[in-house]
């Protein structure tokens, strides 16, 4: 592929990478496993909390992206499509292995830099209390909230992953905003009492 192309194809929308792969075009869908990879393992080791098990359901969801190909049709945007595989592939596994209120926590990336051992302390303990808050969200709210926080998506792109209704939708990441803010606050004055 010449530079001119690789340029152009980094251009070209999802779907129409699509397309161009169920076409038999295989750099087609390099390109768009290389724009999706790190968002939707994201998704699943978050969603879960164990690495090895969002490797498995990641590798599934390309799996049945590569099976669905012959037959994909623009109906929605790319990653709506993605994100639904991805969803019930989610939702398969919970109830044919765990209880919905028992999923793990997810890991929490580390951003930025602490100018001070106080200020690095207090990072810390802010990405430890958001991590146990997101974990003890219901999933429904947690699916919506990571959905939307970390991978930018519309609440009607949520909606259609999700299957429901945009209302629903809106009233999950509603709800986990505000649960997540109630618990925040709550651990974050827990820690300035023990200090005090």
């Amino acid at each position: 592929m010449t530079a001119l192309s690789a340029v152009a194809r980094d251009t070209q929308s999802d779907a129409s990478l699509m397309l161009d792969y169920a076409g038999g075009d295989i750099r087609a869908f390099e390109c768009l496993y290389l724009r999706h990879k790190g968002g939707l393992y994201r998704f699943f080791v978050r969603q879960l909390g164990d690495k090895q098990l969002a490797e498995d359901l990641y590798q599934e969801t390309w799996g049945r992206v590569i099976k669905a190909a012959p037959s994909y049709q623009v109906s929605a945007k790319f990653t709506t499509w993605l994100y639904r595989i991805a969803h019930n592939l989610l939702i398969d596994h919970v109830r044919a292995v765990k209880p919905l209120d028992q999923l793990q926590e997810f890991e929490l990336e580390h951003v930025g830099d602490a100018n001070t051992p106080e200020s690095a302390a207090l990072q810390h303990q802010q990405a430890l209390a958001l991590k146990l808050c997101i974990g003890r969200l219901p999933t429904v709210q947690k699916e919506a909230f990571l959905l939307s926080s970390e991978m930018g998506l519309t609440a009607q792109a949520i909606s259609e992953i999700a299957g429901v209704s945009l209302e629903a939708c809106k009233s999950r990441v509603r709800y986990a905003y505000q649960s997540l803010r109630q618990c925040l606050n709550r651990r974050l004055q827990e820690s300035v009492d023990e200090v005090l």
